[in-house]
Formats: structure tokens, C-alpha cells, sequence
């Protein structure tokens, strides 16, 4: 097992609040399912026979089981919550903040959610941009629309001592942020400041990839509606394709360094016949090369569908040194570099091809 990881989840303090999810010990009757702290599992489920099996596990070691708590710190009367969702849009934002708003409303009783508007800028003076009041009667509808109802934003998470300045002014109890790589480090770091005053403040981190890479969970939110989105642009290149004299047919996907969204949508496809994903380098010239191996499908077959994640042959492409707000590399066009490249090969082999490019990337991500 690999010892570098630390799954413990720091505390506020002792839990003395009994929890007002009510409990029956009859079926049916809303029972609540409490869980301890103490209820983990294994993150890593790999054996081999013969592996020798430890005697204790240490509590770093596992991930606590979700569940509603008997115990709970915060009295909900009391507590303020925000709710900030950070970078770029995935299927599923609004789906979130009305689970968190419906669940903190109706099950515990909070009264105070506010929604901090266009990601962490929302937290500071110079943006002036008022809080959104989330009740349920206005996040009522808001998970059948793409998007977020906060709006969003890359950048400004490191401005850590005006957050909780602004945390300290709104007497928020509990942040939940929802985004991805830069958000949880500004939502890590927020913690971090929020422990060096000695503030009482739960900071909640909800991960948000529409790649589907993070690691512990098979699947996280919005990737299912990427891909089957993404299956409806495949049908689109394989008809053009298809109709065409030696057509090719390419789409790119999201995915920047991990192709799950490319191959679970070629599984999901079957009209795809070459896949390319960050994970797998590959060729582009030469007798094993992508442009080999194409020819030789449009000479048997008269057409081909390429699906290409985004993040997918860079090292074929110029060196990218710039990164955007949130401190993602910026990644060089893999399509377009592709679609020339095809274009380029098959003219000088007096090759006549019909190529159609698909890139659905923003159709995907604003989907609800």
C-alpha cells in the first residue's frame, strides 16, 4: 500500500449537537442511516495472492464513509452558508447547489445560505458584487438548466487574507466550494488562513472534473452528460464520413490529461476508429504513424472517425508555456493541428479526402 497519502479530515471541535435528521428505527419512516467517524473503508481495493494482510490499518490510512452524523458541531440555527462554484462550466453545477441548498434547508434546518457570485471575485470589495439569498423556492428549478445560477470565474483564490476578511464580515459557519485543481487549492488555502485566526469555519471542498480525473471515485459529476453528448457529435462525424469520398470525420473532447471522456464515448460510439488520449503517446508520421494507418482505413473502408482528447498528442505540438487564472498549462489545439496535418499528408499523396473537424467542447459543458 502506498503510505503518502493522508485521508484524515481535521475537526472544529467535539461534536455535542444531536443531529435534527430525524431517525426511526421503522422502515419508511425517513430513517436516517447515521454514521460514526470511525466507519472507513480501504481506499486501494488491489490484492495479489500472497500479500501479507496488516494486522491494523491507521486511521490516515482509510476514507471516512459519508453519511449524516448523530452528532453534529454547528447548531443549524445558527449557521450562515455559502456556496461558490469556481472555473469552468460542467454539466451538473446547478445540480449541487440545489442538493446542498435542499439538504441544509429541509434537513438540518439552516436558514442563512447565501450564493457569492462569480467564483471567489465574489468574496472581495473591489468586485462589489451582492450574495445571492438561495432558498428553496428559488433553486426550485435550477438543476433542469446548464450552467451555474452563481455564475463563475477563474482565479483570484489566492487572495486568501481578504476572503476571510470578507468570510469574517458575512459571519459565514461553513463555505462549500464546488470547482476543480485551482479552486480547491484557493478553498485549501482559505482553510489554512481561516485555522491561522482561530476561526471557527467548516470549509467544504466539492470536485469538479468533467474528465472524470480524480483519483479514489470512479465517476465524477457531469461526466456521464459529457459523454452522452459527446456520442451525438461522434453520429454527426461518422455521418459526414461516411457520406463523403474518403471522408473523415474528427472530433475533439474535452480532457486534458486524462481521455476518459474519448474512450468511453468511442465504447459508447462503436463508429469510432481511432481514439487518441493524453495517456497513450503516439505517432503521427512514419510507417506506424497515425497518417500510415488512416490511409490504409480510407483504402479499405472510404471513411474514418478520429476522436482526439484535448490533451492528446502535445509533444507533437510547439511548447506551451503560458497558464490561465487558474493556473491550468494552456494546451496547443490538438485538432486543428491534426486537421492540418491530414490535409498536408493526403495532398501531397494526391490522395482526395473530405474532412469535416467537430469540436463540441462548450456545447458539452453548458449542457444541464
Amino acid at each position: 500500500m502506498n503510505q503518502e497519502y493522508d485521508f484524515s479530515i481535521p475537526v472544529l471541535g467535539t461534536a455535542r449537537v444531536s443531529s435534527p435528521i430525524s431517525f426511526s428505527h421503522k422502515k419508511g419512516e425517513g430513517e436516517a442511516h447515521f454514521v460514526s467517524d470511525e466507519q472507513c473503508i480501504f481506499y486501494d481495493i488491489s490484492v495479489k495472492p500472497g500479500d501479507p494482510i496488516p494486522s491494523a490499518y491507521k486511521k490516515e490510512q482509510l476514507l471516512e464513509i459519508a453519511g449524516p452524523r448523530q452528532k453534529i458541531y454547528f447548531d443549524p440555527k445558527h449557521v450562515h452558508a455559502g456556496i461558490v462554484t469556481c472555473g469552468g462550466l460542467c454539466p451538473g453545477l446547478n445540480d449541487v447547489i440545489h442538493a446542498v441548498v435542499m439538504a441544509l434547508w429541509y434537513r438540518y434546518g439552516v436558514r442563512r445560505i447565501s450564493g457569492i457570485r462569480y467564483g471567489y471575485h465574489g468574496f472581495l470589495p473591489d468586485a462589489q458584487l451582492p450574495v445571492k439569498e438561495l432558498t428553496p423556492e428559488k433553486v426550485d428549478e435550477i438543476h433542469r438548466a446548464g450552467g451555474t445560477v452563481l455564475g463563475s470565474s477563474r482565479g483570484e483564490g489566492q487572495r486568501l487574507e481578504e476572503i476571510v476578511d470578507s468570510m469574517e464580515r458575512m459571519n459565514l459557519n461553513v463555505l462549500f466550494t464546488i470547482g476543480g485543481d485551482g479552486t480547491l487549492k484557493g478553498a485549501l488555502g482559505i482553510a489554512e488562513e481561516v485555522e491561522k485566526r482561530g476561526l471557527k469555519i467548516a470549509v467544504v471542498g466539492v470536485p469538479k472534473t468533467i474528465d472524470n480525473d480524480l483519483s479514489f471515485i470512479e465517476r465524477s459529476f457531469g461526466f456521464e452528460t459529457a459523454v452522452s453528448y459527446a456520442v451525438e457529435a461522434v453520429d454527426s462525424a461518422h455521418t459526414e464520413a461516411h457520406d463523403a469520398m474518403n471522408g473523415v470525420g474528427m472530433v475533439k473532447v474535452m480532457g486534458r490529461e486524462s481521455g476518459f471522456i474519448a474512450a468511453h464515448t468511442a465504447l459508447a460510439s462503436g463508429d469510432v476508429n481511432f481514439v487518441l488520449i493524453p495517456e497513450v503517446p503516439f505517432e503521427l508520421h512514419g510507417e506506424n504513424g497515425l497518417l500510415s494507418h488512416l490511409k490504409k482505413r480510407l483504402e479499405t473502408r472510404r471513411h474514418a472517425v478520429i476522436l482526439v482528447a484535448e490533451g492528446a498528442g502535445q509533444d507533437l505540438l510547439k511548447k506551451q508555456l503560458d497558464t490561465d487564472a487558474s493556473g491550468n498549462k494552456k494546451l496547443g489545439d490538438i485538432g486543428l493541428f491534426l486537421k492540418r496535418e491530414i490535409e498536408r499528408y493526403f495532398k501531397e499523396l494526391s490522395f482526395e479526402t473530405s474532412i469535416k473537424y467537430i469540436d463540441p467542447s462548450y456545447i458539452i459543458r453548458s449542457k444541464p
